[in-house]
């Protein structure tokens, strides 16, 4: 399996998919760091010499931002709503959806223990 940015990446694969297995990185992404580097997107990613695998390190560890650092940056961005106090925050402190999604159907029991909505008035 070679090892990028800490990730293991199946090697039965191809780069293109392979890729997808980094935090940050989709399949529009993937194939733009392919083209850029003039990799073969068909290649199975068991394929990669040494070189290329640091050439695709050196390259995602400078100009993306990705795995851990984008964990930390989300992190902070949920934690700066909880703050302030925003109504995005609080439905992020109750464990509830924050993008407008109902909650009459499976929003209460999709993240854990079971939560309370207030009901209709009669």
């Amino acid at each position: 399996m070679p090892r990028i940015i800490g990730i293991d990446i199946p090697k039965n694969k191809r780069l293109l998919i392979s890729l997808t297995y980094i935090y940050g990185v989709g399949r529009a992404k993937s194939g733009e760091i392919i083209q850029r580097l003039g990799f073969n997107p068909d290649m199975l990613a068991s394929k990669l010499s040494d070189e290329q695998v640091a050439e695709l390190n050196k390259l995602l560890q400078s100009e993306y931002v990705v795995e851990g650092d984008l964990r930390r940056q989300v992190q902070n961005n949920i934690k700066r709503l909880i703050n302030i106090n925003s109504y995005r925050g609080m439905r992020h402190r109750v464990g509830l959806p924050a993008r407008g999604q109902r909650t009459r159907c499976n929003a209460r029991t999709r993240k854990g223990k079971k939560k309370t909505v207030a009901g209709k008035k009669k």
